[in-house]
Parts: structure tokens; sequence; C-alpha cells
């Protein structure tokens, strides 16, 4: 009952308390409100309670600017809370989350049951002291985990803002309910009102939300920005309406509205000009009006709770805990059956179920432990995988129990550096060996022009054909040039000023920023290919001829790129011709429905997919002035709608996109990254199965990644490694056609997967910053897996099933010794004699198993067919279990019936010949254990020795001094300890000679 409450009471905090822990490097400011202190809540602590800011349904709201008295309901604050307890739930809630195990409540009730009288078979520190160390090592690492949290919540809380309020600009903290920014990062979801810029707009980085590190152009209101100052934001009258709060991080849906007006201003609103949380301001000053805040914010909705991951191999162990939890009360049935159930035999079976409850190592949950911190700190500190990270310490042991790798291949198998490669023209192509033709065609067609030469009747053929080729070439060339999102910037270079190369046009100052690198390489090569993007602003773009002559565009529509519908397109004039034309381009899969009829589409486009280019369709459409003024005016009202917008919008753009002329197909290059091919193979070679998840018009599609085939399945931009005993993909989370192939809003997935693992590439850290581990190279994957999977995996398979053979030894001894003494439930030893047989006498040496390794890592990665044999799970499963199960039987019965039968005469000498052979035993059979010794395993094994024979002196109350002096002890210690282990050696060494493992030939 008490833990169904304290659940309940967690669970409601929880709620309360929001935020999340998933990376330590996004914060999710909560703002709380509009321009001039819109949203402002009467009281600061409004969301600390349910019934003021609470979970109900999310509504659509109207935003008043300057006026907070006007709000329609209540926000939550500005302020982000990452913990995941508070001063007064920290110490019931961890000890909550400890217990609620069946493992760590058993050894609470053992050590509770000790204050009964009737239950204690010894002094209190026996079972209090262990369960204490566990709970100790626990709430300090939790402590520390707290303090971190509430240091950097507290640092990004204290982030000083601009607020702009009706007495002028004041500095306020990220808790302010309105902002002006400068190269800062945004603290809540806002919409774009004016910005500093002298081209109307701004540069966004995005990388913290959506995982890409090209810029995006944001643009303020239009209204907003033709105001002469700042400050007259506070005197109009005016509103925006946004629609509820959802985790749609690519659209938006909103109206600005502006009544002290004649007419009334009303202008649409969508994603360009939003400003979301956790995005920084990468040019000039902008100010904006708060919308969303806290839980509301989309960076935090996007964001789920980490789940605590537990692999399979803390799963088969957590099995095997149960079976001798099975066999603990099995044992104590059989003893007191033995006794006939004689007298108050209920409270005999509990004193059974203390005695033997050794069979249970409370070790081996703190051992594993260690272990794992040991295994992350031998992969951070490995020279060959530099950089490398473990953000996840408790499942290294999953890397060596991989099936299935699924691997976006962009940013992750390539560099994300694209190169333009291919032309083609239907007819014609044109690879990097020929783009010298490109330029002549285009250097031809503005030579002509320039020259404008008369009309000349008679012409050849040829010359009608050479003119043709140009003309198409030229149009392919000019609709590349102008149908993208690209904007040029101006920078200094020490000679030349910003101002000056902005004038001038200045080459060697020009920096393309996009918001996808395809982009960036398209308007590259046309510029390599004489037709240069020099200028763009919100309603123009300029481009160089090869005669240095300025062609000049006002934009009239822009249709960005979606991930529904797979393509962009503009509307663009000619000033110089008056002409309108709508260039379009995207993937084939929805261009080819919109393009006029033609035979060599569909081919040509799996031909350069098959040579793994990046394929995109161009094509054009000539508009009239009245077809264009028709269709402003149908856009301009959808633009406007509330409700349904983006279907009403993609109605009225489709009455375009019919018929358009196929231009050309360009085929873009990611570069692979070093050694994918080679690190592919190994994967493969080692039983993992590679699925390549990527958007595709056949989610079955099966394409070439460098000879290794895999499958075109899911759109992800991260990848994870993800293992299923049953031999079937799933993937980590419900795939939503709206939602981007980018890393930062794929977190949640990366999450969700058993085992997740993140390179850090260009695109952004988000993913690499959610996953269990980081690497800086695909290749360093191989090596994290074949070696340091592998040996995690076994050297705790080997742990485990140490841990548990001590432990059963002991049960064993007690076993018979209960047995041989009328099934007394008496204790053999007592006190410290308990403890220091699990702790200090026996620790290091089983521990230094962690340093244990089968082949060298050079062998390792060699021979990737050794990673093969623990996808079978043999090192740990019911067979080697059940030997090392008879192994502890034979050996625990053996040193008590020998000592039982070698004693002479007091019983306090039983005790040390069976705990002294019990240590010895233990100490040779690790050493019969490790396969490659380390001098550190040589040093442990000596100091537990040295530990037990220096406490000899201290253990008078449970060891005879002066016995263990005597021959007598020394040579029936010696009979015991050699007939325990020596017929186990040479079982090992028979076995090793006619049977011997997949890698002892490798070894040799």
């Amino acid at each position: 009952l008490f833990r169904a409450h304290l659940l309940l009471f967690l669970k409601r905090k929880n709620v309360a308390g929001g935020g999340s822990r998933s990376n330590p490097q996004m914060f999710f400011p909560a703002g709380g409100g509009g321009l001039g202190c819109v949203f402002r809540c009467s009281s600061h602590r409004c969301c600390e309670c349910l019934r003021c800011c609470g979970r109900r349904d999310p509504r659509p709201r109207t935003v008043w600017l300057g006026h907070p008295e006007k709000r329609d309901q209540r926000y939550p604050r500005n302020v982000i809370n990452n913990q995941k307890y508070n001063f007064f739930t920290f110490l019931p809630g961890v000890l909550f989350n400890q217990f609620k195990y069946f493992f760590n409540l058993y050894f609470l009730l053992l050590a509770c049951s000790q204050f009964v009288v009737e239950m204690r078979l010894g002094a209190l520190y026996t079972y209090w002291v262990p369960l204490g160390f566990v709970l100790a090592v626990t709430v300090i690492r939790e402590a520390a985990e707290e303090i971190r949290c509430y240091v950097r919540d507290k640092e990004v809380n204290s982030q000083i803002y601009s607020k702009l309020t009706a007495r002028g600009r004041l500095c306020g903290s990220s808790t302010a309910r309105a902002c002006c920014l400068v190269n800062q990062r945004v603290p809540a979801d806002m919409i774009f009102l004016r910005t500093s810029e002298k081209n109307g707009s701004c540069f966004l980085r995005t990388d913290q939300l959506d995982g890409e590190t090209d810029w995006k152009l944001r643009l303020p209101v239009t209204c907003t920005q033709r105001l002469p100052t700042a400050s007259d934001l506070l005197q109009i009258r005016s509103y925006v309406y946004a629609e509820e709060p959802n985790i749609d991080i690519h659209n938006f849906v909103g109206t600005f509205t502006r009544e002290d007006s004649d007419p009334s201003v009303n202008e649409s609103l969508s994603i360009e000009n939003t400003l979301w949380a956790s995005t920084v301001i990468a040019s000039g000053t902008v100010v904006g009006v708060v919308l969303y805040t806290g839980r509301e914010l989309r960076s935090v909705m996007n964001t789920s709770n980490p789940r605590s991951k537990i692999g399979l191999f803390d799963l088969e162990v957590n099995c095997l805990t149960k079976i001798l939890f099975g066999a603990l009360v099995v044992v104590s049935l059989v003893m007191v059956a033995l006794q006939h159930f004689a007298g108050r035999w209920y409270l005999q079976i509990i004193r059974f179920l203390l005695l033997f409850s050794n069979i249970i190592p409370i070790s081996l949950r703190v051992n594993l432990d260690m272990g794992k911190i040991v295994y992350s700190w031998v992969i951070r500190r490995d020279s060959k995988i530099p950089g490398t990270v473990v953000r996840s310490s408790t499942i290294p042991e999953q890397l060596g129990r991989i099936s299935y790798l699924l691997t976006d291949k962009t940013g992750t198998l390539t560099q994300n550096e694209m190169v333009f490669k291919r032309l083609h023209l239907g007819t014609v192509a044109y690879g990097l060996d020929s783009m010298d033709e490109v330029q002549s065609h285009i250097f031809s067609i503005y030579t002509q022009q320039s020259q404008d030469p008369p009309a000349v009747k008679g012409l050849t053929l040829a010359t009608k054909v050479r003119k043709t080729m140009s003309s198409r070439v030229h149009e392919a060339v000019k609709a590349i040039a102008l149908c993208h999102n690209v904007t040029p910037v101006y920078e200094s270079n020490g000679v030349t000023d910003q101002a000056e190369a902005e004038r001038h046009y200045e080459d060697s100052c020009r920096v393309y920023q996009a918001s996808s690198p395809d982009e960036v390489a398209l308007v590259q090569w046309t510029e390599s290919v004489g037709l240069t993007l020099v200028g763009r602003d919100q309603s123009s773009m300029q481009l160089r001829t090869p005669g240095g002559h300025i062609l000049n565009f006002t934009i009239l529509q822009i249709f960005p790129f979606t991930y529904e519908s797979k393509r962009m397109g503009i509307i663009v004039r000619d000033e110089s011709t008056g002409e309108i034309t709508f260039y379009m381009k995207g993937a084939d899969v929805v261009m080819a429905g919109i393009v006029q009829y033609n035979d060599w589409l569909e081919e040509e486009c799996g031909n350069m997919a098959r040579e793994g280019l990046r394929v995109l369709v161009v094509a054009k459409k000539s508009l009239t002035e009245e077809q264009y003024q028709d269709f402003e005016a149908r856009y301009v009202q959808a633009k406007l709608s509330v409700h349904d917008r983006s279907l009403k919008v993609a109605t009225v753009i489709e009455s375009l996109e019919m018929e358009m002329e196929l231009l050309c197909l360009t085929g873009v290059e990611d570069q692979l990254q070093a050694d994918v091919r080679p690190t592919l193979e190994t994967l493969r070679n080692a039983g993992i199965k590679i699925l390549d998840l990527k958007k595709g018009k056949n989610k079955r599609l099966s394409i070439q990644i460098q000879a290794v085939k895999v499958d075109k399945m899911f759109c992800l931009w991260l990848f994870c490694l993800k293992y299923k005993s049953e031999q079937n993909i799933e993937l980590c989370c419900k795939y939503k056609s709206r939602e981007g192939c980018d890393g930062g809003n794929d977190v949640s997935m990366i999450q969700e997967a058993d085992c997740g693992v993140g390179v850090e590439g260009k695109e952004g850290k988000q993913a690499s910053l959610a996953a269990d581990f980081s690497i800086t190279q695909f290749k360093h994957l191989g090596r994290l897996l074949m070696v340091h999977g592998r040996n995690s995996y076994k050297r705790s398979a080997a742990l485990s099933q140490f841990v548990i053979h001590r432990s059963l030894c002991i049960s064993t001894m007690q076993a018979v010794f209960s047995s041989v003494f009328y099934f007394a439930s008496v204790p053999l030893y007592q006190g410290f004699l308990i403890i220091g047989y699990s702790t200090i006498y026996t620790m290091f040496p089983v521990f230094s198993l962690v340093l244990d390794k089968d082949v060298k890592s050079e062998v390792a990665m060699l021979y990737p067919e050794l990673y093969k044999d623990l996808l079978k799970g043999r090192p740990l499963s019911y067979k080697t279990f059940l030997i090392w199960v008879l192994i502890s039987i034979y050996q625990g019965s053996i040193i008590m019936y020998g000592a039982l039968l070698l004693f002479e005469s007091e019983f306090v000498h039983i005790v040390a010949i069976s705990f002294t052979s019990l240590i010895l035993t233990e100490l040779l059979m690790v050493a019969l254990t490790i396969q490659t010794w380390h001098w550190l395993m040589i040093v442990a094994e000596l100091l537990s020795l040295s530990c037990y024979i220096a406490s000899l002196v201290f253990l008078h109350e449970f060891i005879d001094v002066y016995f263990i002096a005597t021959l007598s002890f020394l040579w029936k210690v010696t009979v015991i300890t050699l007939v325990s282990c020596l017929p186990l050696y040479v079982l090992k060494y028979l076995r090793r000679r006619f049977s011997p493992p997949s890698y002892s030939k490798l070894t040799s």
C-alpha cells in the first residue's frame, strides 16, 4: 500500500514538474507571455498547480501586443526544471526506485527481519552493512546528478534578455514575457515582429532543434517590420491568432491582425515567421512576441522522457536470480520437511530462508554495475576510437548482442559534403569531365544576347541543333540558379569590409547560407558554369552572367520544401522582359505526375540513384499576368484561412502544378566517410544485418551502398542499433510522415532504441547527444562492437556466473552443515566472516575478471566471425549456469565434508579448515578462469590472500589462532583444496584439448 501511494505521489509530481533530462545540453525555457508583458500571470506560481494551468486540452490563443490584461487563458511560466526530484521527494523517490525491484526489496526484508528476536541469526551489521553500502552508492550518484541538473537549470534561467515595454527596453531574465534578442538563444516559441537587418530578414541556427547546422531564413511580419521604431509596436492595436500547441516544428498556422488601420490589415503567419525555442539568432537584432511556453514549447513536446534502458544481459541475469530464489524456497521447505514440520515450523521456514539467503548474492548487482563503469572508462580511453562518448553506462554489454543495424546514409555513412556530379537533359548527360561544355553553352547564350545579332536565314542543321542544345542547357542552369532558398552573405576578409563586398558582389567574401547542403551545392555549381547568385532579399534576386551583367528577378511567391510535398517552387518575374515563370524541383516520385509525359524520367532517375546520387527533377511553367493575378488572389485567401490552411494552400498550388515542362535532372553526391566499405563488410561478416533507413518511393526498395546490400525502409536521420530475440525488425517508434529526416526531432526514436549509437556529423549533434554511445566517425563502430562490445559481454557473463558460484559454494556448505547437525537452522559462519568472504577476501580477484579477454583486439577486428558466437548467447545461458551450479555444489560439498571428516576435537576447527579452504578454492578458481593475465589480476590475488592471512590475528572469536599455525591444519586445508579444484582443472584441460573453442587457434 505504501509503494502504491508513493508511486501515485511521484506520478503527480512528475506531471507538475515537467521538463526532460534526455539531453543535458538542450535546455527548454518555459516562456510565458507576449510583448509588453502579454501572458503575464497574476501569480508567479501559476503553473505549479494543476488547477491554474493544468493538463487541459491545448487550445488556440489570441495574443494582444502590449495588453496582457486581454489574455484569454493562463500559460506556464518561463522557467525550466530538469530535476527528477525536489528537496522533499529526493530520498523517498530514490529509495522507491531502488526497492520497487524484487532484488533489492528482498534484501531489505531480510535486513528488517533481524530486528525480530526469533528470526535473528547473527549481528545486525551482517545484513545491514552490505545493503547500506549499495544504497549509499546509489544515493550519492543520484544526488550528484540532481546537483548538476540544478546548476544547469539555474544557469539557463538566469540568462538576461532585453524586454520591450512602454518605458523602453529593460533587462530581464529568461522568465521575461517578451524579448529583443541579439545573437542569443530564443527563450520561448515566438512570432518574429522586427529585425535590424537591412534586407528585412534574419538567419536562425536550429541545430539544437532539428539537428541541421545550416542556417534558416526567417521573415518578420510585414506590417510590424514597416513601423519606424520598435517602440511603435506598443502603440498599435494588433493581435496574433495562433493555432493550439502541437509537436510539428515544420509547420505553423496563424494570422496577424492590425485593427487601428484603415482598412484593417490581415497577414497570414507560417513557419517562416516563427522563432522556436532552443534556436539561436545568427544575424542582427530581432523583436518577437511570445506564443508558447513551458510544456507547450515545440521542443519540449518533441522530447520524451528517456526510459531507463535495461540490456538483454541484465534481463537474463534477473531471470537467473529468480531461479535462484526458487531454489532458495525449495531448499528451505526441504529442510523443514525433513524435520517433519515439527513445532513452529513456519518460523523455521523463515529462519532457513535467512540462513540460505546467500544463494542470491547481494554483491552481484554491485559487481556488475562497477564492471559497467570500467567498460565505459575503457571505451572512452581507447586511442583508436578518439572522441567516443558513453552516455549510458548501463548497457555496454548490449554492444555485444547486436543483430540489426538501422542506419541513415546522410551524415552517418557520408560526410554530408555535397558535390554536384550530373546534369541530365534526357538526350544528353553532363558529368564532371564535361562541365566545360555546359560552361561554353552558357557563355555562348549570353554572348549572343549581348551582341543581339540579326536573324540569319538558311542556317545549317548543325547550327540549329547547337543553338537548341545551348538554349536547353541555359534554361536548366537558369532554373537551378533561381529555384532554391539560398541566400548569399558577404563577410569581411581583412581587405574588403562587409559593406563594400556586398556593394560590389565580391566573390572572395561571399558565403552561401541555406537550410540544406544540397541547395548550396547546386548554387555553387551554377556559379562554376557562369551563372552566379550574387544577391537576394525577401522580394528580389540577382544573378550575374559570365560577362558581368546583373540579371534582376522579382520574387513573387515561394513554396518551401516540406516533407509531405517533397518539392519546392518559386514564381519569379524577369525585370528585363516582364516574363513570369514558375520553377519547381523535387523528388522523382512526386514530379513524375506533374511534368509533361516523357519516356526517360523514371529510367534515368533509377540509373542515377543506383550510382548513389541524390536526384532532383527540375521543371518550369510560363504564366501570363492574368494567370498569376488569379492565382495570387486565391493563394492569399487560402493563406488567411485558419482552419485546414495546409489543405487549402496545397489545393491552390496544385492548380499550377500541371503539365510543367521537364528541364533536367540533377545528381548530387554525398561523399562517403573514410573506411565505410570495410566497416560495413566487417559488420556483415559478424552476422549483423544492415538496413538503411532512408525515404523513398518504395519502402522495400533494395539499393547498393558500397557493395553491401541493405533495405530501404523508413525515414530517420539518426541510426540506432536494435536487437530483438525474435528474428524480426521492429522500429523504435511509430513512423509519422510529417516528421522530418533530421537528427534533432528524431531524438525520441533513438531514445526508444534498445541501444542507440550517434555519429557526430555536420547536420548537428542532437541525435548524438541523445544516443547511448557517440562516435566521431562511422568506421569507429566496427571496433566499438567487435572489441568493446564483445569484451564487455563476455566479461560480464564470466563475472556474474562467478559471483553466483561464490554464493552457491557457501550456501552448499551451509546446507551440508545443517543436514549433518539434524537440520538445525544454525549459521555456519557469523559476523565478519560472512561479510569478509564476499568483500575483502574474494572481491578483488573476482572483480579482476573485468580485465580478462580471450583474444587480442587486433584478432577480434581481423576475424569478425568471432562476434557471431555472442548472438546465440552462449557465454551466459542455462547450460553454462547449470554447469556453474554443479561446480558450486561439488566444491561446497567437498570442502564441508572434508572439514567434517578431518577435524579432530573442537567445532572451531571445522570453521578454520572449511573457511580457509573456501577462500583458497575461490582464489584458485579465479586463476583457472582467467584466459589472459593482467598484472592487476596478480596483485588482486596476492592482496586478497594477504588480507586473509593478516586478519586471522583478529578473528580469534571465530578461528583458533594456535590451531592454524600447526602442520595438521596446513595439510588438511591443502588436501581439501586440491580435491575441490584439481578435478575441475583436469576437465578443463581435456576439454580445451579435444573440443577447443573457436578462438583457441587464433590465440595460438
